[in-house]
């Protein structure tokens, strides 16, 4: 194993623990989406008496920068990375004094931004969170406007309330399909007719023919990520989650009937194993050869390097089937980007470090790149620049795990082709752990009709969830 697979992290945005840390703290830490963020729900962006427009950012003068700023980011090896940009900004900004504290993020930062009471300077974030605290955010359209053409779309449009930007994007989380090599040789399958999902279904089912016992596709047991999966199929079809640009609820649509029904198909056949990501279930199964087609984020490879033990160096990554010939091949699952409170006491500081630790290249490859924390580099995720998303300029070194194979190229190939038009409502968490994730569970175990997911959970989103905001 490389070093990297020594300290490697859980694979969604911003929460990437060492190998070894539990299933439990693993996901209380990740960033992604609608996980660990149970405490923004409750304070929303329809809080009594907080219902003006994000505060725009004034002009900032780099060359006279001077003062002091915190930031807050969760306390895990992803605040010790970021201490490493520190040098790098400083010397463009020798006056300027930051200080990187890490915190529950999930459980302060919201009351924070409503109160002002100790609220940061700038602060990471879920992208699940993000718009629903965009009123108490500063707007950063005009200074993000020099980058929106170097940014990948969709984190344009995860951190866009009401046409204004109130996030600056930091990573992309594309979906991928990981395959074991030495199973599919096996069943005579050939990864690279691994096109569509018909093909994964068939592919599925040779496996299955050669080894009864071999449930090759997960289910995630887990709501909250299941529902995160689903969006990541759904995202490759249309470029959409639960709502479209309008805020119109679209699970009654082709999208999610077609993705849907595929999973019912895992379900019918038995092809699917049922599991939690990271769960001690989900690694044997993936380690002993019953899994093993897994279209999931690029953060699996935190289990392929760090907890696989029998089947490492077996294991190789593609990008995910399309759902149409020459549909996309990648969609997106988690995300984290970076916030500056609209009651910030120094919000031009914090933009100035976001700045150069997002766009400048010295700042991305030391986040990225090999790093006192991750020697080989971080290769949980990619950047949100396309700039720096270059396939023949990798930032981490391939992967043992993954029989050293180019995962940079993969992955850099799967981050630019994932579509545009990515939202996520302010009430995504409620609605994955609640609603549309809870149906999802009925349905991977045999006890809910597609038919029945989509009628009962626009349902209950749209009363529950939409009328009352």
């Amino acid at each position: 194993m490389s070093s990297n697979s020594s300290a490697n992290r859980a694979a969604a945005p911003g929460a990437r623990p060492a190998v070894g840390t539990s299933r439990r703290s693993l996901l209380r830490l990740l960033g992604a989406a609608g996980i660990g963020a149970a405490a923004t729900g409750t304070l929303s962006a329809c809080a009594p008496g907080t219902s003006a427009a994000p505060k725009a950012l004034g002009s900032t003068a780099p060359a006279n920068a001077k003062g002091t700023a915190t930031l807050w980011f969760r306390d895990d090896d992803l605040l010790k990375v970021f201490r490493g940009v520190v040098p790098s900004f400083n010397k463009k900004h020798p006056n300027v004094t930051l200080k990187l504290v890490g915190v529950d993020i999930d459980t302060k930062l919201p009351p924070a931004l409503i109160s002002g009471a100790g609220v940061p300077d700038g602060s990471f974030f879920g992208d699940g969170n993000v718009l629903g605290q965009a009123e108490h955010l500063t707007d950063l359209t005009a200074q993000m406007a020099k980058y929106r053409a170097d940014t990948v779309q969709y984190k344009l449009d995860s951190n866009t309330s009401d046409g204004r930007l109130v996030g600056v994007p930091w990573d992309t989380d594309p979906g991928l399909l990981y395959y074991r090599e030495d199973i599919l040789a096996a069943a005579k399958v050939d990864p690279a007719q691994l096109t569509s999902y018909d093909a994964l279904l068939d592919a599925a089912r040779e496996i299955k023919g050669r080894d009864a016992k071999a449930r090759p596709i997960p289910l995630e047991q887990d709501p909250n990520l299941a529902t995160q999966w689903l969006m990541m199929l759904v995202n490759q079809q249309q470029g959409t989650g639960l709502v479209d640009a309008k805020g119109k609820l679209t699970l009654d649509t082709a999208a999610f009937r077609t993705a849907l029904t595929w999973i019912k198909k895992v379900v019918d056949e038995g092809l699917g194993a049922r599991s939690k990501f990271a769960g001690t279930t989900q690694i044997a199964q993936a380690d002993g050869g019953t899994v093993s087609l897994v279209p999931w984020a690029i953060w699996y490879n935190f289990l392929v390097q760090g907890t696989f033990k029998k089947s490492t160096g077996h294991w190789r990554v593609a990008q995910l089937p399309a759902w149409t010939p020459g549909g996309a091949r990648s969609g997106v699952m988690g995300g984290s980007s970076f916030v500056i409170p609209a009651k910030a006491a120094h919000p031009d500081l914090a933009w100035l470090f976001y700045e150069h630790a997002i766009y400048s290249p010295e700042g991305y490859k030391a986040v990225f790149g090999s790093n006192s924390v991750y020697p080989n580099g971080l290769n949980t995720a990619l950047p949100s620049v396309k700039s720096a998303l270059d396939p023949a300029t990798p930032l981490f070194k391939p992967l043992p795990g993954l029989g050293r194979q180019n995962l940079w190229e993969v992955a850099t190939k799967a981050s630019l082709a994932i579509p545009s038009g990515y939202r996520i409502p302010s009430w995504f968490n409620q609605a994955a752990t609640t609603y549309l994730g809870a149906n999802l569970q009925k349905l991977m175990d045999g006890n809910m009709s597609v038919d029945d997911v989509i009628k009962k959970s626009a349902s209950d989103i749209q009363t529950n969830l939409i009328d009352r905001a």
